[in-house]
């Protein structure tokens, strides 16, 4: 696999939410049970693939492929799946025009007059709008899946009025480049103002011997560690290359330093404006030449040549890193992890890195060709790995919000997205876009949780490291908030599940459908048709009631969090 360098809350008196909802011990040895510590039977991770087989696209199946790749499953999505099939519902998403950009929502809401400016609250609402509620749902998904690998975030931005433009014009790139080209995206990437603050490589200067100063090796580092190769070298399908038994890394300390020269010179682009609007903040940077390294610069086998300008050697930089071996293979498997299974077999990953390295039409790092074989793949789409106990993937907190706000069509009727920063694990999500901790994100590819049935079986599991018990009530019990009380001026309908509420069963597989693609074991559904038969019922407030207790039980089940 690929390798890189609290109690609980007090229940709101309206949520009838019943007793029986697991408790946080109970569910999170679940949970490592779910996600494949078991033992035996289904094709493990590396072995052979199994037959394709040929299946109907059920409401199941069309559930399962959106919760790899969408936001969120509705019943009309689900429809459309059954009816084009999973490559027609692709190319549909493919040709979608993108959705209002966060950058225009937040000059729009005039969040860049003065006296209006209200970065904490603006910069978290631009973000949740385009996740919950915009239409070109493939594209959110991928933007999110992006700003987990090529990390920056809204805490490094510099500590200035504009930084929820900076967080809005960072994701914007990202998703203008989700269906475009990896190299493309990494260019973009190394001249945005954004990320020149987050990696600190604006006004990084030249070499100074008198003084002794070397240029900032930040971005440098990171674009090699985490944006592109990693530090160990990889074969085509990510299984490490050893050298006597060790693995063989990809660079060197002077490798960074060679390709920190790189980034010397790069400053804001003033020309549209100064500190008094956000516009330098979405101006690509631009070169001061007095500050750039004009000396020759050294990295991964390749030379610079002395006195090539900084435009110049950013781009002959760039194309020695696409070139190297390891990017297919690195950047398809975190793909693969962030859309479909933690633990994909080497054959998936070498498939998917093929087609990273050839789209067919001899075009390296085609996102849009990846993204279909990933989904198309036969491990993705056949049933038959969904018993293997190495398959899937815990279903980060952000995922399972957005089930819910795109299965019941959230909206904000004020378009104001007042959900705020999730991240206090305590009594919220412990997960919020765009506010990883560091430039390794909320969790690491490789991250195994110590300990545990995972462990022994020799697997990855990259979301357990933000779960724990603690985490795992304080979700729970911020989603019994969402849905017994609301949060902000978002409005569920829940118009499709009222009329089933008086019956128990029918309810529970409506829920079990959208949220969870049908996957609750017979006795979690079990479980929660008791408890909502023990729960009173005949009036509009009764079965609103049921209603909400149900989403908590079947959003709290260990079938729901770990995504099959």
């Amino acid at each position: 696999m690929i390798t890189t360098s609290q109690d609980l809350a007090e229940r709101p008196a309206d949520s009838a939410v019943p007793a029986a909802v697991p408790t946080a011990a109970l569910l999170t040895g679940a949970l490592l049970s779910a996600c494949g510590g078991g033992g035996g039977g289904a094709a493990a991770p590396g072995a052979a693939t199994p037959p394709p087989a040929r299946e109907s696209v059920t409401p199941e199946r069309a559930a399962r492929f959106l919760a790899q790749a969408s936001m969120g499953a509705t019943r009309e999505q689900i429809a459309m799946v059954q009816s084009l099939g999973y490559a027609g519902w692709l190319d549909e998403q493919f040709a979608l025009p993108a959705s209002r950009s966060r950058w225009d929502w937040l000059v729009g809401a005039g969040f860049s007059a003065p006296g209006n400016l209200a970065p904490d609250a603006s910069a978290d609402a631009c973000q949740w709008r385009k996740l919950l509620g915009s239409h070109d749902t493939l594209r959110q998904r991928v933007t999110l899946a992006l700003s987990e690998i090529v990390v920056a975030g809204l805490s490094g931005f510099a500590g200035d009025e504009w930084y929820a433009f900076a967080g809005a014009a960072f994701m914007d790139l990202l998703e203008a480049n989700a269906f475009g080209n990896y190299r493309a995206l990494l260019q973009q990437v190394s001249l945005s103002a954004p990320m020149g603050e987050y990696l600190t490589y604006i006004n990084n200067v030249k070499s100074n011997p008198a003084t002794g100063t070397i240029p900032d090796e930040n971005y440098a580092r990171e674009l090699l560690q985490l944006y592109t190769i990693g530090v160990v070298q990889l074969n085509l399908d990510g299984t490490l290359k050893l050298s006597a038994g060790a693995a063989r890394e990809t660079y060197t300390q002077d490798d960074i330093m060679g390709l920190a020269r790189v980034f010397t010179g790069w400053d804001y682009d003033w020309s549209a404006g100064d500190v008094t609007t956000p516009l330098f903040k979405r101006m690509p940077l631009i070169q001061n030449g007095a500050l750039h390294e004009s000396g020759s610069k050294t990295f991964l086998g390749t030379t610079i040549a002395v006195g090539t300008d900084g435009a110049s050697s950013l781009s002959q930089a760039l194309d020695a890193i696409f070139a190297h071996p390891n990017v297919a293979p690195f950047i398809s498997g975190q793909l693969i992890q962030r859309l479909v299974t933690s633990n994909p077999s080497a054959a998936y990953v070498a498939r998917v890195a093929t087609v990273f390295n050839n789209d067919g039409s001899r075009t390296k790092g085609n996102l849009k060709a990846v993204i279909r074989a990933i989904l198309l793949d036969d491990e993705a789409r056949n049933s038959a790995y969904q018993s293997a106990p190495g398959f899937g993937k815990l279903r980060e907190p952000i995922l399972r919000l957005a089930a819910w706000a795109r299965a019941f069509k959230v909206t904000s009727p004020g378009d104001t997205w007042g959900i705020g920063n999730t991240s206090d694990p305590a009594t919220r999500l412990g997960q919020s876009p765009l506010r990883a901790p560091s430039v390794f994100n909320f969790f690491r590819p490789d991250y195994v949780p110590p300990n545990t049935a995972i462990a022994r079986a020799g697997l990855v599991a990259p979301e357990f490291q933000i779960t724990n018990e603690s985490t795992v009530v304080g979700y729970v019990n911020f989603m019994q908030n969402v849905i017994g009380s609301g949060i902000g001026d978002l409005v569920p309908d829940y118009s499709t599940l009222l009329p089933l509420a008086e019956t128990a069963r029918a309810l529970v597989d409506e829920v079990n459908l959208v949220l969870a693609a049908g996957q609750l074991s017979a006795t979690t559904v079990a479980l929660v048709v008791s408890c909502l038969d023990g729960m009173p019922a005949g009036d509009d407030a009764a079965r609103l009631n049921r209603v909400r207790a149900a989403l908590v039980m079947v959003m709290a089940a260990p079938e729901f969090i770990v995504q099959k």
